[in-house]
């Protein structure tokens, strides 16, 4: 089923700058066959386009590992626009969004696994792993989550339907087929995994798409297979053939799951049996209601809520086997040996993230054994260990404009990228005295004078300071001092942290006061100014790494500037004063030899949080702005207008039901809703 389409990069821009040497030297080290290189590219350098001209060249399906969700979902949209004619898929786990399974002994809290699967995010996971299944042209940017426990991808290809015109079909054997895949059957509008009867019609939303696949049946035979856009229900195409992966990802057969419960229940005995003579008998009953309640349910519908914490007993697998991953649908050599590439992109982060995901797990799984809520098999559905993921990756390319110690153990070839495209340069660095002293007002009230210098000048500035309270405290004094200030911090979402960070480019307020803005993979070409607040209180917010990083944050704008608020140069400080500086000479030197003026980078202002959006979402507000720019709301004329548009749009929803159209259906419904708003209004 592999196609063999070639990757094929968008042209629109040509590698400048440290960029063609840089993808020179990492192509040479993949063909030679090194096992570990590092492009070390400073900010604004566009290690992301070198990396895409690598996989570009090399024509090698790809893994991009990111340290966060949201850094992921940047870059996914990145690739996306180098490879337009590609598969570029987005793959993070549920638990980057929701709280996973736990218990808290101290407080005997229990905090069950999220029930509510998000949809979009299923869609995502399966869309990669069929990609990986039935095409070569793949990138797959993923969260460190990629290396969690996911259903054997020989079990979840070898369950598949191929669907084709032509062939014989009996109705009921197919639905039935249809659920044994674990679709489920709707008489409304449908979702990803379902489906629905409408006469000799069967209509297929597969788990990865938003598409819907209508299946004629005639004569005991497929008449015709249509591709139909879910919300406008044009025909997109009429196909031939098409195959339907399974909607779930941990499958098995009958077979499988006799010899399954089996195993289940005499693990079950031998822990029931060790909790009896502990005396633990509230946990013997515990365990002993959920496991068979759980096995009813997989008996009787194929699944159950937390069936992956039993996947061990469904595979085969030894106890303390390492679990199937993403890793494991990727390309494999018939010696075993890993065919892909690997980009771990800010590796400084990302490697440390991978290495401490087992432990983590274990901790957590291990307290849900003692106190009867898991069987102790359920510790085997788990993240790979570090050496594990070693092992099951190929070729890898750490990038970082600081790579930490195993990158540069390990790297065979280390790639300087320090010539940003741009012309731009590291900002200048400046140290000023926390306290008071001679001329310098101390840090808070310097800042304050500087930040001002800067927004009159229409930049925005940064403020990182040591805790969450201390970034609270000096938002809010900075607002007394007539400066629009917000801060940034852990606590809060991640969609509203997004939501600040635009809010801040648009210049709905001036200046971000923040503890670990790293976190963020912030992209602020309006930042001029940054100051780093106590800066000689070594530890891992003001290491040298975090400095240089922190640092880059003001080299996307011509006129960055960062001051160092510390009464003394820690070691940290100096290290990282001299690398700006050395690549500040470097990056002046290219400039004055290829005459190029520095530009500051000019980035659209796009709101991530609209990425989250449903196409359904979507879909009403174009609608509703196309239907109330007809209107003058301003007036009685308009009002009653609008009063009449609402009348027959209700009546075309209810036409749209009576010809089943459900999807037309529940557009007019969500968009009614938002006029008759705009009439309270």
């Amino acid at each position: 089923m592999q196609s063999h389409k070639k990757f094929k990069i968008n042209k629109e821009f040509e590698p400048a700058g440290d960029q063609p040497q840089s993808i020179e030297k990492l192509v040479k080290g993949i063909k030679k066959g090194l096992r570990h290189q590092t492009l070390l590219g400073v900010t604004g350098s566009g290690k992301t386009f070198t990396i895409a001209n690598v996989i570009n060249e090399v024509q090698k399906p790809t893994l991009v590992i990111a340290h966060n969700k949201t850094l992921a979902a940047q870059l996914a949209q990145e690739y996306r626009e180098f490879f337009p004619e590609n598969a570029v898929h987005y793959f993070v786990s549920y638990y980057d969004y929701y709280q996973p399974e736990a218990y808290m002994p101290i407080s005997d809290t229990y905090i069950e696994k999220e029930a509510m699967i998000n949809e979009e995010i299923d869609r995502l996971r399966h869309a990669s792993t069929q990609a990986l299944l039935t095409r070569e042209d793949v990138i797959i940017v993923a969260s460190v989550s990629c290396i969690y426990g996911l259903g054997s991808p020989v079990e979840y290809e070898k369950i598949n339907l191929k669907i084709a015109t032509g062939e014989k079909i009996s109705r009921a054997e197919f639905i039935r087929k249809l659920i044994n895949m674990h679709f489920e059957r709707t008489p409304s509008d449908l979702n990803p995994g379902h489906f629905r009867v409408i006469g000799n019609k069967i209509e297929i939303m597969p788990i990865s798409e938003k598409s819907i696949y209508e299946i004629n049946i005639a004569d005991g035979k497929i008449e015709k297979i249509l591709k139909i856009d879910a919300i406008t229900r044009n025909i997109l195409e009429e196909i031939e053939v098409f195959f339907l992966f399974p909607a779930k990802h941990f499958i098995s057969t009958k077979e499988q799951n006799e010899k399954a419960f089996k195993t289940i229940r005499a693990e079950l005995a031998i822990q029931l049996k060790k909790f009896e003579k502990e005396g633990k008998l509230l946990e013997a009953e515990r365990l002993k209601r959920r496991t068979n309640y759980d096995l009813a349910l997989i008996r009787e519908i194929g699944y159950c809520n937390g069936i992956e914490n039993y996947s061990r007993h469904f595979s085969g697998k030894k106890a303390g086997e390492a679990p199937d991953t993403l890793l494991s649908y990727f390309p494999h050599k018939e010696n075993g040996e890993p065919d892909f590439l690997t980009i771990i992109d800010e590796s400084h982060v990302s490697v440390p993230q991978i290495g401490a995901m087992y432990a983590g797990d274990a901790s957590r799984k291990q307290s849900l054994v003692d106190y009867g809520f898991r069987l102790p098999s359920a510790k085997d559905n788990r993240p790979l260990t570090f050496q594990e993921f070693e092992e099951r990756i190929g070729q890898v390319i750490y990038t970082s404009a600081t790579p930490s110690t195993y990158e540069n153990e390990h790297s065979q070839q280390v790639v300087e990228q320090v010539i940003r495209p741009t012309g731009l340069i590291d900002p200048i660095v400046e140290v000023k005295p926390i306290t008071e002293k001679g001329k310098y007002k101390g840090q808070i009230a310097d800042f304050i004078e500087e930040a001002k210098k800067n927004i009159e000048k229409g930049g925005r500035v940064i403020a990182t300071t040591l805790t969450k309270k201390m970034a609270e405290d000096l938002s809010e004094y900075l607002k007394e001092k007539n400066i629009k200030a917000e801060y940034l911090h852990s606590d809060i979402k991640t969609i509203e942290r997004i939501e600040v960070l635009t809010r801040l480019r648009k210049g709905e307020f001036d200046c971000l006061v923040g503890v670990n803005l790293l976190r963020e993979g912030l992209d602020l070409p309006e930042v001029t100014l940054i100051g780093i607040l106590d800066a000689d209180k070594e530890g891992f917010l003001r290491s040298d790494t975090s400095l240089i990083q922190i640092i880059g944050r003001a080299a996307r704008n011509v006129d960055g500037k960062v001051i160092l608020y510390a009464d003394h140069i820690t070691g940290s400080m100096e290290r990282a004063i001299n690398e700006t500086n050395r690549r500040r000479e470097k990056q002046i030197a290219y400039n004055k030899k290829h005459n190029i003026t520095p530009k500051t980078i000019v980035k659209k202002i796009q709101d991530i949080t609209d990425q989250l959006k449903s196409d359904h979402d979507k879909a009403v507000s174009e609608i509703l702005k196309i239907d109330t720019n007809k209107l003058d709301l301003k007036t009685k004329t308009g009002q009653i207008n609008l009063k009449k548009l609402i009348r027959s749009k209700e009546k075309q929803m209810e036409g749209a039901v009576k010809v089943l159209d459900f999807e037309t259906a529940a557009l007019l419904r969500d968009e009614i809703l938002e006029l008759q708003k705009i009439v309270k209004i």
